[in-house]
């Protein structure tokens, strides 16, 4: 058997089903009746004498040979894609379309609203699905085509197109009123604290740890978002980039306190993978988000300490 026995439509309908772990699933997604879908992956099975796909609980689950294939399959149906539509023209007004996006809580909160005024105006047929994968997912998922975009600091992401949305640095976090913010002058100053980590944002955990603060570490949490209620009802702090920092004190009774905890800046970017490069409509998204305006974080609260004295005149 060679590539010229197969009907590219069955290669849709196994890369759809592996992707959505269900026959009737994929049919929707394809726009397909249940009993085509499942005809064409019968005609797939005959041709390469093997079963691809068991029943599993609420669904199937591939086989090994499958869980090889589909890889390789996703990657050349999408090649084909781009290079079809690398001429055409994505017409935004009229597109309907879905882009699946990978980001943090933080990330969504400082991207989304911009994005998404963006689109309504301008392409209200387009729709977003956000996900957060573990960060060693972030790189498979973006080769196999179920991931469209990638946004954040990501440094263990190696072989991905990317560009550069802003430069962010890390701060401390804490509740105003905080009996030790005035204190907080320098990184011995953070033996006195109680700090939550969050599991989606490895670095400053890294850097409590390289600090000898690990011991120092009272709460963690697996996302942000839950974060602001629990500093406001107590003394713990937290370490987390300068933007969403200010975010949060504008809308909770916090402050950001400027400490150097021996972090650099970092690069906060988005990535793709090189096969969507030339796609029309990725394209277009990606100009989209290079395009969003950030303004400077507001509302930060800090504390004395961290102001800069005033000079005298004479």
């Amino acid at each position: 058997m060679n590539v010229g026995d197969i009907d590219l439509n069955l290669l849709h309908v196994f890369a759809a089903v592996h992707q959505t772990g269900s026959v009737s699933r994929a049919a929707e997604r394809l726009g397909l009746s249940q009993p085509a879908a499942s005809h064409a992956l019968t005609r797939l099975r005959l041709l390469l004498h093997d079963p691809l796909f068991v029943r599993a609980p609420g669904g199937v689950r591939p086989t090994p040979r499958a869980e090889r294939l589909a890889p390789q399959v996703v990657a050349a149906l999408q090649l084909l894609d781009a290079a079809l539509q690398e001429s055409d023209r994505f017409d935004a007004a009229k597109a309907r379309r879905r882009f699946v996006l990978h980001m943090s809580d933080i990330g969504a909160d400082e991207f989304l609203p911009l994005l998404l005024r963006d689109l309504a105006q301008d392409a209200p047929g387009v729709t977003l699905e956000v996900v957060q994968r573990p960060a060693d997912a972030i790189g498979p998922a973006l080769e196999q085509g179920r991931l469209d975009l990638a946004f954040g600091y990501l440094p263990g992401l190696a072989g991905s197109e990317q560009a550069t949305l802003l430069t962010e640095r890390y701060v401390v976090l804490l509740r105003r009123g905080h009996p030790l913010s005035r204190a907080l002058r320098g990184r011995a100053a953070l033996q006195t604290l109680e700090f939550v980590v969050v599991h989606s944002h490895a670095v400053p955990a890294r850097a409590l740890q390289q600090l000898g603060l690990e011991s120092r570490i009272r709460l963690t949490l697996p996302h942000f978002m839950v974060v602001p209620p629990i500093l406001e009802a107590t003394d713990l702090a937290l370490v987390l980039p300068h933007r969403p920092a200010a975010r949060f004190a504008a809308r909770h009774a916090l402050q950001v306190v400027e400490v150097d905890l021996g972090l650099p800046p970092f690069p906060v970017a988005m990535h793709w993978h090189w096969r969507h490069t030339a796609d029309p409509g990725h394209r277009w998204l990606r100009e989209r988000a290079l395009a969003m305006r950030f303004g400077p974080a507001a509302g930060v609260q800090r504390s004395a300490a961290s102001r800069p004295k005033a000079t005298r005149t004479s």
